[in-house]
């Protein structure tokens, strides 16, 4: 998730926070009535926070898992395509290196 996803996210949980407060206090009703409502609208955005904090911890936990299986998935290619490439090499050098003692064969015999 974007930093700007995050940063939107918050700027409208704190802006409905912000208009329900400036509504409650606005309202023409007991200080009572008026405090207890500030109060369960405070409760009620705390909650809310709390449970978009936790969604956005999961969605970026998974984002982060879903990374490092890549990760892993592209490390373990990289190391089988090197691992087949040494192979070709180590292959091509032994059959250069047969050439070689062949030739070196021929020459020893020639002397």
């Amino acid at each position: 998730m974007s930093n700007n996803t995050g940063n939107t996210l918050l700027a409208i949980i704190a802006g409905s926070a912000i208009g329900a407060a400036l509504g409650i206090l606005y309202a023409p009703d007991k200080g009572e009535i008026t405090r207890k409502r500030i109060a369960d609208k405070a409760n009620e955005t705390k909650d809310h926070l709390t449970e978009n904090a936790i969604s956005l911890k999961d969605r970026v936990a998974n984002s982060i898992a879903s990374e490092k299986q890549s990760l892993d998935h592209r490390v373990e290619s990289l190391v089988s395509d090197v691992s087949y490439k040494t192979e070709d090499i180590i292959t091509t050098l032994e059959t250069k290196l047969a050439e070689l003692k062949a030739k070196n064969k021929k020459l020893q015999k020639s002397s």
